[in-house]
């Protein structure tokens, strides 16, 4: 995987925007218009209070009073329908964003290898799509919004105050550069708490997945309280974290509070004074007052905006880490060639492997010829499920060659390899859809004879018949609905049905019971033919029939041959048979 990179503030937003606001710009653009006009409105309130004070007021003045009092009326209906049009609009483009943001990041997470997946547990990459993106979104787009509203509203107040008097307003002014240093340490403060928490968020998703998913192993081993302490402290983790990150939200609206409560104590030392000189008029100090008191707040929003970023800055930080994550390999977008038809061979070429945590394969060689039964023993450990996964470019040699028909796998698009290979695990994982949703996999079954044919070989339809909804049964949470042998059985018919000139087996009839296997091995060995077939064997009685049987050890082949042959020559072969015959 690449190592990501850090991010300015300006890159995060930039990236951002051009992949996720620009597309919902002219919505944007009515938005934020439209959020001006309802921001505008409070520097006209304050300017209409000097006429109502001045001349409403004053005698003689009540012929005036329906004309100001219904322009005030205006303005706070202007007000109303221009705010709950702004968060429509804004509403509007932060779950389209957000949207297209968590298919974007899914379907480039569905590009990475296994090793990927090894290194980042189900839960943290859930949070990132999910919560890490409405993070990002919501936070940015209030910035966005409150730019358009508060800054406008801050700008007509200002000017209403300035055209009455500017000594006015610059005492009331006057303590705001006291506000740069704070909102400085804030901020940083506010960006470590915001990963904190957003790392913490990952964790609980994590631990409620385990604890859910392992639900029979948490009771059985009596591990409620253990699982419980453990996610007490994931979640005394983030409670502390979210109160200090709103503690130090808040402090900035506070400090703003006193700068500002500083300010009309010093406008109302100097214009109360002028007022009652007679030099002002009480309409001009009003309007300005209340044009001063209305800005109080648009700037404790707007203090609150660089928390705000903070938090999106973040997410977007996590977000974009995840996008320039890239896959091990450097494979095509599309095939600079590909095997003949049919069943093709599959060679390694001194290929290595290592984990970052032990070393696997070891310049392993081997062939499986075309259209026969490979299979691979070993003890645990020896590099068996390595092979299948490079087979199936689930991870990348590290060293060597994997050929294919005679074509590096290199040179192959990942879809096109994969195209290639039908499997069965002994981990017969299912959808949580329908019977015929996971054997379809989303692929068109157009020969209904076909379909029966597949069911009735893998022995499914020996048990889909007696459910009330058939082949439309639910699978259940990772086919928890079925038996172990059921779900077996559905696997072996998705991979009847795939079609591939590739079989890869592992242990496919582990969880039948003796009946059943007999009658799924007729069909596997039906449909062995006319593929390459590799095998992984644990149990050693199932693979006397293979063509070849390659023996590992260690990430290196030690003996290949014959069931046969290999009992003949007494070597890690024949030991292995011995000790499952003793057990």
């Amino acid at each position: 995987m690449t190592s990501p990179r850090a991010y300015t503030s300006r890159e995060l937003f930039g990236r951002f925007w051009q992949g996720y606001l620009r597309p919902h710009l002219p919505l944007m653009v009515l938005a934020f218009l439209v959020m001006m006009v309802e921001g505008s409105t409070l520097g006209l309130l304050s300017y209409m209070l000097e006429p109502l004070f001045d001349k409403v007021f004053a005698p003689g003045g009540s012929g005036l009073l329906i004309w100001v009092g219904g322009a005030i009326l205006a303005l706070f209906l202007i007000r109303a329908v221009a705010s709950i049009l702004g968060r429509w609009l804004l509403t509007e483009v932060n779950q389209r964003a957000a949207g297209s943001m968590q298919v974007d990041l899914l379907r480039h997470l569905l590009t990475l290898d296994s090793r990927f997946f090894q290194e980042h547990a189900p839960g943290t990459l859930i949070e990132r799509v999910q919560g890490d993106t409405m993070a990002a979104q919501g936070a940015s787009l209030l910035v966005i919004g409150g730019i358009g509203r508060d800054v406008v509203s801050l700008v007509g107040l200002f000017f209403v105050a300035i055209s009455i008097d500017p000594v006015w307003t610059a005492a009331a002014l006057a303590g705001a550069p006291l506000l740069l240093l704070p909102a400085y340490v804030l901020r940083r403060y506010l960006r470590r708490k915001a990963i904190l928490t957003r790392n913490q968020a990952g964790l609980r998703v994590t631990r409620m997945d385990e604890i859910f998913h392992g639900i029979q192993a948490v009771k059985l081993n009596r591990m409620e309280a253990y699982q419980t302490s453990r996610f007490q402290r994931i979640i005394d983790t983030i409670v502390r974290a979210e109160v200090k990150t709103a503690v130090a939200r808040t402090a900035m609206p506070a400090l703003v509070d006193v700068i500002t409560g500083i300010g009309f104590f010093a406008v109302l030392m100097l214009g109360g004074s002028e007022v009652a000189a007679g030099t002002r008029t009480t309409g001009e100090f009003m309007s300005f007052f209340t044009a001063m008191a209305l800005t109080f707040q648009p700037i404790r929003r707007l203090s609150d905006l660089a928390g705000q970023w903070q938090v999106a800055e973040a997410s977007l930080e996590r977000i974009f880490t995840l996008f320039d994550t890239r896959p091990s390999g450097t494979r095509p977008a599309v095939s600079r060639a590909r095997p003949a038809p049919g069943a093709p061979e599959v060679r390694f070429e001194d290929v290595s492997f290592t984990y970052p945590d032990r070393p696997v394969l070891d310049g392993l060689s081997f062939t499986a010829e075309a259209g026969k039964v490979t299979a691979l023993v070993g003890s645990s450990g020896a590099g068996k499920s390595t092979v299948f996964q490079l087979i199936s470019a689930l991870i990348e040699p590290q060293s060597g060659r994997i050929l294919i028909g005679g074509v590096d796998v290199q040179e192959l698009s990942l879809s096109d390899q994969r195209a290639l290979l039908a499997s069965v695990s002994q981990d017969s994982a299912l959808f949580d859809e329908t019977l015929r949703e996971n054997l379809l996999l989303g692929r068109d079954m157009t020969d209904p004879d076909r379909l029966a044919q597949v069911l009735a070989d893998a022995e499914v339809a020996s048990f889909t018949s007696t459910l009330p909804l058939g082949l439309d049964t639910p699978a259940g949470t990772r086919g928890s609905a079925l038996s172990g042998g059921q779900r077996q059985r559905v696997a072996i018919a998705r991979a009847l049905l795939a079609d591939a000139p590739v079989l890869l087996l592992d242990e496919a009839t582990s969880a039948l019971d003796t009946k059943t296997e007999a009658a799924v091995s007729a069909a596997l060995s039906r449909a062995q033919s006319g593929r390459t077939t590799l095998v992984i064997a644990h149990r050693l009685s199932t693979v006397k029939g293979a063509d070849k049987i390659i023996v590992l050890d260690r990430g290196r082949l030690v003996e290949e041959g014959t069931h046969d042959s290999l009992m003949a020559r007494g070597g890690l072969y024949a030991q292995l048979q011995e000790a499952q015959l003793r057990d």
